[in-house]
């Protein structure tokens, strides 16, 4: 079906350019936001973050980990670092 949408100049904008460095077109990933969305409203809202267990023998992870760079622990993880 097509409709027409009224989206904000910057956010259609981005919106595009990731869906070319995706591969897919514009119309798919907003089908995917929609459908995600729809999801989360059937689920009772926002998906609940989970979670992680933190060893208290240890205090936390290895000194110079940094959860939150995946690069980093990729290097770590195969001993290039």
């Amino acid at each position: 079906m097509r409709t027409t949408v009224r989206l904000d100049d910057n956010l259609l904008r981005q919106a595009k350019r990731e869906a070319l460095e995706r591969g897919e077109t514009l119309t798919s990933m907003i089908e995917q936001g929609l459908r995600l969305r729809l999801a989360g409203s059937r689920r009772g809202g926002r998906v609940k973050r989970a979670k992680l267990p933190v060893s208290k023998a240890s205090g936390g992870t290895r000194p110079g980990v940094n959860l939150n760079d995946s690069a980093s622990l990729l290097d770590l993880l195969e001993g290039r670092r």
